[in-house]
């Protein structure tokens, strides 16, 4: 973390913040939030909250005016204000301080290290609330537990803070949300929606949804929670199906939120599809595409977009398929090229989540050589996408569907589709490479009805 004095120097130094300091009406004008607290812990960033005494409006017209920038009124009733510089990715919020008191203001912050503000025509910082201190700590406080009934969404936010950065949480905020967790659902499916993906952007997830689950929260957001956390340990999984879900993201190499969420949900489709043979071995068949289905209405309510609900689906949809496909004797190129098809451009993303998955089943029925030729398999097929991934970029177009019906003297029928499909392939795994090949090969295909080929 750094110190106060370099922050402070940071501030001076602000090319941007000087050009505000010489308009005639911004003698009573802070820097607040969370550019403060990035600043501290050396994170870059392009958002500045300012919190004014007077006219905020014409304060941040003012602002827009001398920056050249663009003016948008975020919160008439509230006064709340953005200017939006030329680049696009710099900008300011200006408000008005509560009550026009600054020490109001910044008691009435979500947590206290959020609560530092600094008076940039004073150069000096002003934190009555510890917020300094509270950083030093790593911790989350909050000034007035009324503040998160204030706004909900701080209660879900504490542990987006503990997933960024590793923050402890003060025991009676964590109280708190155990005793109101219910009024999340005030919030804007929208304002969840933007933090679950920052918290699932954290490197210390895991650690955060735990938390939350101990606060009994974690459900409030995902209902599922509660069916997983009924499946117990079996022969395959050493771990409860709860804590496999969260092992199995942890896992996960990358700060991906979509991949990350999609881990942490994979085996939502087990509850459902649970059953239990006279031997005690437990059975969750098809709840790969159970979980598929089951995920979408759950994103939907959260207001995550149709691309987003895709992509989860169908990373828990297809979350077997890679080591069920290598684990086939003798599986030929034909079968990989079909799961890159399918799967393209998400191949690597779902060997990742199988090859988590795989880490995170130890029950006693999985030997380690088990583990270890899973994990190799998964490799081979990672090694054979990124082998012909360049063809899959740079495929032309050898023969389009109506030439191939006008050489074969054929209609429009499944047929073609195969032929087409089938030819793609060939292209793919370079048996067919120029316009002369595709014709011999639609050919033989058509002759065979594209068996074996």
């Amino acid at each position: 973390m750094k110190s106060c004095g370099a922050v402070k120097e940071e501030i001076q130094n602000d090319k941007i913040l000087n050009e505000i300091k010489t308009l005639p009406n911004t003698q009573k004008v802070w820097l607040v939030g969370g550019c403060i607290r990035d600043l501290f812990l050396g994170i870059e960033s392009y958002d500045r909250d300012i919190v004014v005494i007077g006219d905020a409006k014409n304060i941040a017209r003012d602002i827009a005016n001398k920056l050249n920038a663009t003016f948008i009124e975020l919160d008439c009733e509230n006064e709340i204000y953005r200017v939006v510089l030329q680049d696009k990715k710099n900008y300011f919020d200006i408000s008005q301080a509560l009550g026009q008191d600054i020490l109001k203001d910044a008691k009435r912050r979500d947590f206290t290290a959020n609560s530092i503000m600094f008076d940039i025509n004073e150069n000096s910082f002003f934190d009555p609330c510890g917020g300094i201190s509270a950083l030093e700590q790593k911790r989350l406080a909050c000034a007035d537990l009324n503040n998160l009934s204030d706004d909900p969404l701080r209660m879900l936010r504490a542990f987006r803070f503990a997933a960024l950065y590793n923050f402890s949480v003060d025991k009676n905020v964590l109280e708190f949300i155990k005793n109101n967790g219910e009024l999340i659902h005030k919030s804007a499916p929208e304002r969840i929606n933007q933090e679950l993906l920052k918290l699932f952007s954290g490197d210390f997830c895991a650690q955060a949804l735990l938390l939350a689950d101990e606060c009994n929260f974690l459900n409030k957001i995902f209902p599922f929670v509660d069916e997983i956390k009924k499946i117990p340990p079996n022969t395959h999984h050493h771990l409860d199906l709860f804590h496999h879900c969260i092992e199995t993201m942890k896992t996960v190499r990358t700060n991906n939120p979509l991949l990350k969420l999609a881990a942490f949900c994979h085996d939502i489709g087990k509850p459902k599809t649970h059953t239990i043979e006279q031997n005690g071995r437990h059975r969750f068949i098809g709840h790969d595409k159970v979980g598929g289905e089951l995920i979408k209405p759950v994103l939907s309510g959260l207001k995550f977009s149709k691309k987003q609900i895709e992509y989860v689906s169908m990373m828990i949809e297809n979350h077997i398929y890679p080591s069920a496909l290598m684990s086939a004797k003798d599986v030929q190129d034909k079968a990989k090229i079909r799961f890159i098809k399918k799967l393209e451009p998400y191949v690597e993303d779902i060997i990742e989540l199988a090859r988590a998955d795989r880490l995170c089943a130890r029950g006693p029925m999985v030997s380690g050589q088990m583990v270890e030729d899973n994990l190799k398999n998964l490799d081979e097929l990672l090694d054979f996408y990124e082998k012909i991934k360049p063809r899959l970029e740079n495929l032309p177009k050898l023969l389009d569907g109506r030439e191939i019906m006008q050489i074969l003297n054929i209609e429009p029928s499944p047929l073609l589709g195969e032929i087409i499909e089938a030819l793609r392939e060939a292209q793919i795994e370079g048996k067919v490479k120029d316009r002369q090949g595709a014709e011999g090969f639609i050919k033989e295909c058509y002759l065979h009805n594209c068996k074996d080929m």
